[in-house]
């Protein structure tokens, strides 16, 4: 079973409105908590890549 963790971006609580990384095997995944049965598979330097931006965008 693939367990996913909660984005430490999307806000609080149990809602349907947060992103949810897992690994499973060698991949990384990656979807939205409103899609659950939609799931990518981003190779680690792209996801590096969408992550500095967020942080980059918030400041």
């Amino acid at each position: 079973m693939t367990q996913w963790q909660k984005s430490s971006f999307s806000g609080g609580g149990d809602g349907n409105e947060c992103v949810e990384l897992a690994r499973s095997n060698d991949k990384l995944l990656l979807r939205e908590s409103n899609a659950p049965t939609q799931a990518i598979s981003p190779a680690p330097a792209s996801l590096t890549a969408l992550l500095r931006r967020l942080k980059a965008d918030r400041r």
